[in-house]
């Protein structure tokens, strides 16, 4: 792959389409800053298939989140055998749990008519990087494995020079093929993520955590035709 295309312009690129995307789309569409949930539509299949993608995408995001910050720790951590063990099959575990929600929440989509109405080009790209993420990634952790040490020895100082303003991407250029294809996948999503329903995590409603409960009342009259 040209590593200068990829992994110098493509993280740039990615980071001002993030940044500019998402100050735009909230500043001039605020009220699409949101998951645009469709449970409304159809609410069964979506809590089944919800679920473990959530809780997958979760634990994935800051499993990597923590050996791009720490990287030392995660190392020091991985020395015994065993808690490498544990980490590994954890991370492997989240990762099926994740591509097992996403079919089933991309057959749920697909069967219900009400739904396939309301799904735009953005959803399928959104379904389609996901899908692609989760099978690199499946891929590398099953035939690459020990991932958990090698992002924090080559992935993490890469991160950090690219924040840095500095990418130094020959050691990224020497991974496998499947690995250089996961991480050209995360950019794209982050730089579409403005475009996407994932912009609605931006917005956490932590202000439910205080709020007081809401009473609702229903106000209808049975009329007969």
């Amino acid at each position: 792959m040209n590593a200068t295309l990829f992994f110098v312009i493509l993280p740039y690129l990615a980071l001002l389409s993030f940044l500019m995307g998402t100050i735009y789309r909230y500043w001039f569409m605020p009220f699409l800053v949101s998951s645009l949930s469709s449970q409304f539509l159809e609410s069964k299949k979506l809590y089944f298939g919800s679920r473990p993608f959530h809780w997958g995408i979760i634990f994935l995001f800051f499993g990597h989140l923590t050996a791009f910050l720490i990287p030392s720790t995660v190392l020091a951590w991985n020395q015994i055998p065993l808690r490498l063990y544990i980490l590994e099959v954890s991370a492997l575990t989240f990762a099926l749990l994740f591509l097992t929600g996403l079919i089933l929440l991309v057959i749920r989509r697909v069967e219900s008519k009400r739904i396939r109405q309301v799904t735009s080009y953005m959803d399928v790209f959104v379904y389609v990087i996901l899908m692609f993420q989760a099978i690199t990634g499946i891929w590398t952790a099953t035939f690459f494995r020990w991932g958990a040490s090698w992002f924090s020895i080559v992935l993490a100082p890469y991160l950090k020079s690219v924040f840095m303003f500095n990418p130094d991407a020959n050691a990224v250029s020497q991974l496998p093929l499947v690995v250089q294809l996961h991480i050209v996948g995360a950019f794209v999503l982050i730089g579409m993520v403005p475009f996407t329903r994932f912009i609605h995590f931006l917005v956490y409603p932590l202000s439910y955590l205080w709020r007081p409960y809401q009473k609702v009342v229903w106000n209808y009259r049975n009329t007969e035709f």
